[in-house]
């Protein structure tokens, strides 16, 4: 059993994770206000103390704790670690997703702007009335007004709060004693804060370090747009955890490592994300070859943003006086999901020769990096996957993710060397993997391919992925909304949300590649208006009447392609070019625009052949995404 504590962006998210489950967990919240769907889970109000959070516990046999509250809400991470030391309970922090201040504010602008950073409330009292600040915003909080009674209770002040227009809140206002006459009440997705800051002109405006879902960095653009003076209150430091994540794979990861029976599946971690860890493990060696000191898990960030921890299975090195070496393997782990990759050693061997330094400027930095194939790498011999013939099949993202990655190791640990990091990413096995797989048909020859969109595998391949398509529909349509839009993933997704910005998240559903399954369970729960946003690889596999997308299952057809370019209308020279792609998605670059819309318009209408008997009392929408995030109905 898992009680969530949270009320928050990231208890939402936290929710969504334990849904999945379709078992009882807990989600305790201190108010009322936040309107969330649960489905298996059972709704909590009011503060819990350390008694009462202890009894609970007990009572309800409670195995996993996960505080997705508020990082303001120092109290309440003080009570749950208290009662996780205290009944051996583990403890895992759903954090939030933080902006580089360094980044953010750039050293011309430490100089010249007037910010300044502040750890308490009372260390900001301090600051305004020290410097005869006297009329002020404070984007704090309800909660901030009583930590702030030193500068506002005084007769010269002029402070303004903006808060939720809520009842709790006007109760906190009144037991402060804050005058209501300086209050500015928003509703979330309605404030405007432009207008806001012209309307009061403040000297100084005060602003929580909230993160990512706090809108932190877009406020502080528009307040430093207008040029008027930030005080940022940092985020205090948290307490000990058990676990950290800061976003929705490393939540379900957590549980699988402390309750392995609670989620169906197992997730597991692409290629791409094996390399990019082995090779920011290797890097940190390299840069810092302390005997003894044993590397047993790095930190990777997703393209998402979020960071994971991934395992380590070894670490050797070499270090000369004119060049170092390090290698590290870690074991490909692809969870529930049935790869012919599961188990493999992942090896990234990072190197620098001191006889290739040279002096670089800043525009130079990203050849810094350079990433190499080594043995069980495939290689690529025909166009058309978007990576150079003749070098190694290490698809475009997982190469972003070891770029990115060493250049934030690199970050924390200058100067940054002057000769190239040459990182060599190698399969001992791929080649015999490889012929199980589709690489040989695709032109990739001696080895397997390194891949990955998100990072993580999503275990599709089995009647548990499909219940939790169901239960995810369900919680979709408990919502009320009026439309519920399926997707294969987070980047079909992300770029059909802009479509349907008046849904609720939840309303999101990703079905992986069982696309047939998922209108079915739609018809089952009698959802009347569906979106369908899919993208060319499975548009042209759906259009011929294959429900089920996975790769390992079908391929795309390059005689039903060609046939739908001559029905079209598609010239001779078109119908011919078909025949050479490798991939579905060179046909954005193979069709002209006076035949594109044409072949993309008979496309969806085959897809609408096969899928439309399967909602029969519904309405079905689908839309063709392109690569760049274009949608074609």
């Amino acid at each position: 059993m898992i009680l969530i504590l949270g009320g928050t962006t990231e208890g939402k998210k936290a929710v969504g994770i334990a849904e999945e489950a379709g078992k009882t967990y807990y989600y305790s919240t201190k108010g009322d206000e936040q309107e969330i769907s649960l489905q298996h889970g059972i709704r909590l109000t009011g503060a819990l103390t350390q008694t009462t959070m202890k009894a609970f516990c007990r009572k309800n046999g409670i195995r996993l704790l996960v505080d997705a509250a508020h990082p303001f809400a120092e109290q309440l991470h003080a009570t749950v670690t208290a009662v996780s030391q205290a009944l051996g309970i583990p403890c895992v922090r759903y954090e939030r997703m933080y902006d580089d201040l360094f980044k953010l504010f750039n050293e011309e602008m430490y100089d010249e702007y007037p910010l300044k950073l502040r750890e308490k409330y009372e260390e900001l009292s301090e600051l305004l009335n020290e410097e005869g600040i006297h009329r002020v915003l404070a984007l704090t909080g309800v909660q901030s007004i009583p930590k702030l009674k030193p500068f506002w209770k005084k007769k010269e002040s002029e402070c303004y709060f903006r808060i939720l227009d809520r009842e709790s809140s006007r109760e906190i206002v009144r037991k402060a004693g804050f005058p209501e006459d300086r209050l500015v009440y928003y509703t979330p997705g309605k404030e405007n804060l432009p207008e806001l800051l012209r309307q009061l002109s403040p000297e100084v405006v005060l602003l929580k370090e909230s993160g990512v879902s706090g809108g932190f960095s877009e406020k502080v653009n528009i307040i430093t747009e207008q040029g008027i003076r930030l005080y940022i209150l940092l985020r205090p430091s948290l307490p000990p955890y058990d676990q950290t994540v800061n976003g929705v794979n490393g939540m379900r990861r957590a549980i699988e490592h402390f309750l392995p029976d609670f989620l169906p599946l197992r997730s597991g971690l692409t290629t791409g994300t094996c390399a990019t860890a082995a090779a920011s493990a290797a890097l940190r060696k390299l840069l810092s070859p302390i005997p003894g000191n044993r590397i047993k898990d790095v930190s990777v960030l997703l393209p998402n943003g979020e960071k994971i921890a991934v395992p380590v299975h070894s670490v050797t090195g070499s270090f000369t006086d004119r060049r170092m070496e390090v290698s590290c393997t870690v074991i490909k782990d692809g969870g529930d999901d049935p790869d012919v990759t599961n188990g493999l050693p992942i090896v990234a061997t990072v190197s620098i020769d001191i006889s290739e330094e040279k002096p670089h400027t800043g525009g130079e930095r990203q050849q810094v990096i350079q990433i190499h194939g080594g043995q069980g790498v495939g290689t690529v011999t025909l166009p058309g996957l978007g990576l150079e013939v003749g070098g190694p099949a290490i698809n475009t993202t997982p190469r972003q993710m070891i770029t990115e990655n060493l250049l934030h190791i690199l970050d924390r640990h200058p100067p940054v060397p002057t000769a190239p990091i040459h990182v060599t990413i190698s399969v001992p096995g791929g080649e015999e993997v490889a012929a199980r797989t589709f690489n040989p048909r695709l032109g990739v020859v001696g080895g397997i391919s390194i891949i990955g969109t998100s990072g993580i595998v999503k275990p599709f391949s089995s009647e548990a992925f499909v219940n939790s398509i169901r239960k995810e529909m369900s919680v979709a349509r408990a919502t009320g909304s009026p439309r519920i839009v399926i997707n294969s993933g987070a980047k079909s997704e992300k770029y059909i949300r802009s479509l349907y910005p008046e849904l609720p998240s939840q309303a999101f559903v990703h079905y992986g590649n069982f696309i047939g399954e998922t209108i079915r369970i739609a018809a089952e729960l009698d959802i009347r208006q569906l979106t369908l946003g899919v993208m060319i690889g499975k548009a042209v596999k759906l259009a011929e009447g294959h429900l089920d997308t996975h790769s390992k299952k079908v391929t795309m057809n390059k005689e039903f392609l060609k046939e739908i370019a001559r029905q079209s209308g598609c010239n001779t020279a078109t119908v011919t070019a078909i025949e050479g792609i490798t991939l579905a998605r060179e046909l954005w670059e193979l069709l002209p625009e006076a035949e594109l819309q044409a072949f993309c318009s008979l496309l969806i209408e085959q897809c609408h052949r096969h899928c439309d008997p399967l909602l029969p009392d519904g309405e079905l929408t689908i839309l063709l995404i392109t690569e760049e995030g274009k949608v074609i109905r």
